[in-house]
């Protein structure tokens, strides 16, 4: 049986939060109770926004591709998902970013998210997939109001299919849509789908879905410290992350050095901070 949570304190009001430079992506400069206590108060002062959860895959994906990174600079949130963005971001001066890893802020979010009432949405994942997570999270998070679950295709959604999605959206109007795809997909659909979704914040958390139903495996923490969580993955998905690893993770290393040691600069676009959006949720 799982240990209730304590009583949470109330939400603080909205702080600004600074962003580290990781090859021109703004990484915002936090740890995971931070970023709770970001996302809980966005939500209750109706922020819409779309959140994503980055490490070195998404900082790659960005540097090959414009598009996904004006993505991500439109984040209302951009969290550290790997040790590297995090050492980059200490290496800056930023001592207290912390990693925020998608499943951790995932449960952390669900469980805080109980005594403020808030209401989710799980969107992703194969089929039956979002019925097992909503399983384990109504006893990880006793309590949680999870109010409705789409198991989208392997492919984009067809006209009828997004009817379909914002209709239920606009019935159920979530307060929070948990998105488990992969990313770039999770973090196109979520800037294409934020001012078409009635719901007032969107988190991608890519493989969170299949961590929180026990189809992949947590890696120990030392692992995780130690910045191997990949090797972890990729023992358990040879066939899917090779390519992304042998491609990804040298070159970041290259570029990162360049960055470091000042013989090549990779400009920040015009940094987004956590400032009032410029409409309300509820619109």
């Amino acid at each position: 049986m799982p240990v209730a949570s304590p009583p949470s304190a109330p939400l603080k009001p909205l702080a600004k939060c600074t962003r580290a430079n990781v090859l021109g992506v703004g990484v915002h400069a936090l740890d995971l109770p931070l970023a709770v206590e970001h996302l809980g108060t966005s939500v209750l002062e109706g922020r819409k926004g779309y959140v994503c959860v980055t490490g070195v895959h998404g900082v790659m994906e960005a540097r090959r591709d414009a598009e996904f990174r004006r993505i991500l600079d439109r984040a209302l949130l951009v969290v550290p998902d790997g040790m590297p963005t995090v050492w980059v971001g200490r290496l800056q001066g930023h001592r207290q970013m912390r990693r925020v890893f998608g499943p951790d802020l995932m449960l952390e979010l669900c469980r805080r998210s109980v005594s403020e009432g808030f209401t989710h949405f799980l969107y992703g994942g194969r089929p039956g997939v979002a019925e097992d997570l909503r399983s384990n999270l109504s006893r990880l998070a006793p309590g949680i109001r999870i109010v409705g679950m789409f198991t989208p295709p392997f492919r984009p959604l067809v006209p009828q299919e997004q009817t379909e999605l914002e209709d239920a959206m606009g019935k159920l109007r979530p307060d929070i849509v948990w998105v488990g795809l992969n990313t770039p997909k999770q973090e196109r659909f979520m800037a294409e789908n934020i001012d078409r979704l009635a719901c007032k914040v969107m988190i991608g958390v890519g493989a969170a879905f299949d961590f929180h139903t026990g189809r992949l495996k947590d890696s120990p923490d030392w692992v995780k410290e130690a910045g191997l969580q990949w090797l972890h993955r990729l023992r358990q998905e040879p066939s899917r992350l090779w390519k992304r690893y042998l491609t990804n993770n040298p070159s970041f290393l290259l570029q990162i050095a360049l960055q470091l040691t000042g013989l090549r600069a990779y400009k920040l676009n015009q940094e987004r901070r956590l400032e009032p959006a410029t409409h309300d949720a509820g619109d």
